[in-house]
């Protein structure tokens, strides 16, 4: 009886699990068993393995074929196991030396023809690998960059299964036609998100050679301006309340560009939720900048949150992990899907579960909503008629619910703009640059006082830990104290208010929030004008 085995990994949401290929032949009428909970797309790889290996000029062997899958415990999923299956039973057939295929790991699928296709997850996969201890992997060759951003690992990408089979026996390499430029695999793409309703996009800076956002091209709108700068510096989630035309759009586009860029660590954790999903730009396998997601109102549950059949897979929060997740006409969306987001807003991650299995997906995202005052947008505008009865405003403004809207740290109206800002008459803007080198400076100083915790931002940190460790100067949280006691703050509503003021000190150089920063944080919150300065200041 011939025996071989190799590896290959199978995904659970950004998580791998190395997966022992057996091959197995025996005597008996020719036939080929695959074993280990396998879903459809894996079952098929027997067709495609069996024409990948006849017309890549081996005999493929006329026994009995059993192809075991280790541990049979977990389900398995996807076409990537398709190089490892036809490997192990080379080598099963002896074609191959098994000692030479026990200790790799093989992604990928086989076309027909036996050419190598990449697969999505790749990164996650390798990771896996990694930490199980393997360091060789072989991938498709579109898809050899990707793995390569794992340390120690030594990555072959091959173009077909001829390639592979003569560097695995010291034969001559044969030469093969390079694959299409563009996506690795453009399906991909397509079925993850058109198949969910997920419309989203992803901003990598100057990534692309197109036109990058600037705020130096948003007209007035000081106080937004300033709630963004806020918010990018301490994680804070944003609401924009404003008619249509404001601006709430081209603000949010270009918050991104204010974040940090993101470390190796959050580089790594973002291309992993990216690559399952199948939404990596072309040529580019790592995504090192914020990323910028923003589904359409239509979107459901499973788009947002992340599910589908089978397998859950990443939704919107998930792609929108360590970047900007921006919902536009936020009350146009379904309730039970913006209650959904309440659990990832606190948690960081979402758990969804579903028959097939359990999925914990990242989900550390910066929430902006934005949403007009009324259904027809014109609600206590000058010069303009609303046509909307008190009852449908108030239904229209209750579709964001209150829990909600109490894990929201920053709430802005935003006033349409006048003539002298849109012509300019007021000065030049300050530019994205500008304002990112202040919330850089802001983010350094919150992560020199949390060095010692598991917190980077001044948004993560829990509430109780900044009333017990970290204190404003004393008297500073008098009004918002005075606030809570009068039922316009909820108990999370001052832990917020605190988090707001202590990115207000960063920015502003302070060693400790004083009165007048926790003021603008109220005033950001619940947007009373106190007789405060610095808060008088922000709303003009």
């Amino acid at each position: 009886m011939g025996f071989a085995r190799t590896c290959s990994v199978a995904l659970v949401g950004v998580e791998g699990v190395v997966v022992e290929v057996q091959a197995g032949l025996e005597p008996g009428i020719a036939a080929f068993t695959l074993v280990g909970l396998p879903d459809k797309s894996l079952a098929e790889s027997r067709d495609r393995v069996r024409a990948a290996v006849v017309n890549s000029g081996a005999a493929w062997p006329q026994k009995k074929l059993t192809v075991g899958l280790s541990p049979a415990s977990i389900p398995k999923a996807g076409s990537g196991f398709d190089l490892a299956v036809a490997c192990a039973v080379l080598a099963a057939a002896e074609l191959i030396d098994p000692r030479e295929i026990a200790d790799l790991v093989m992604i990928g699928e086989l076309g027909l023809d036996g050419r190598v296709r990449p697969v999505r997850g790749v990164l996650p996969a390798v990771l896996a690998a990694a930490d199980a201890g393997y360091r060789q992997v072989v991938v498709a060759e579109q898809t050899a960059a990707e793995a390569s951003l794992v340390p120690d690992v030594s990555v072959l990408g091959v173009r077909s299964l001829r390639q592979l089979v003569a560097v695995l026996t010291d034969a001559p390499v044969p030469e093969e036609d390079p694959p299409e430029e563009g996506r690795p695999d453009p399906m991909l793409a397509g079925l993850s998100l058109a198949g969910t309703g997920i419309g989203a996009g992803v901003f990598c800076g100057a990534g692309g050679g197109g036109h990058v956002p600037d705020m130096a091209e948003v007209a007035g709108q000081h106080l937004a301006r300033r709630a963004l700068e806020i918010a990018a510096a301490g994680g804070h989630h944003l609401y924009l309340k404003g008619p249509p035309g404001a601006g709430k759009t081209m603000l949010a586009e270009r918050l991104p560009g204010l974040l940090p860029p993101l470390t190796p660590q959050e580089a790594l954790e973002v291309t992993a939720v990216h690559s399952v999903a199948g939404v990596l730009p072309p040529g580019k396998p790592l995504v090192d900048a914020p990323p910028y997601c923003a589904p359409h109102h239509s979107a459901t549950m499973a788009s947002l949150v992340g599910g589908g059949t089978g397998l859950p897979r990443p939704g919107a929060v998930s792609l929108a992990h360590r970047g900007l997740l921006f919902l536009d006409e936020a009350p146009e969306f379904s309730g039970q899907v913006l209650d959904a987001l309440r659990q990832p807003l606190e948690s960081g991650h979402v758990v969804v579960a579903r028959s097939a299995g359990v999925m914990r997906m990242p989900a550390r995202f910066l929430l902006m909503l934005a949403a007009n005052p009324c259904p027809c947008g014109r609600h206590g505008q000058l010069g303009e008629g609303c046509d909307c009865s008190p009852s449908a405003i108030r239904r229209y403004q209750a579709r964001l619910s209150s829990p909600l809207l109490d894990r929201v740290d920053l709430r802005v109206r935003v006033e349409a703009v006048t003539r002298a800002e849109l012509t300019g008459q007021e000065g030049p803007a300050e530019c994205t640059a500008q304002i990112a080198a202040r919330v850089l400076e802001a983010r350094e100083r919150a992560a020199a006082r949390y060095e010692a915790v598991p917190w980077n931002t001044n948004g993560e940190v829990p509430g109780h830990e900044l009333r017990t460790r970290w204190h404003p100067l004393p008297g500073a949280l008098k009004e918002a104290e005075r606030d809570m006691e009068c039922g316009l703050l909820t108990a999370r509503g001052l832990d917020r208010v605190l988090r707001v003021a202590w990115t207000v000190a960063d920015l502003a150089g302070h060693d400790r929030p004083d009165a007048d920063d926790v003021g603008q944080a109220l005033y950001l919150r619940t947007g009373v004008i106190r007789a405060v300065p610095a808060v008088m200041g922000a709303a003009r």
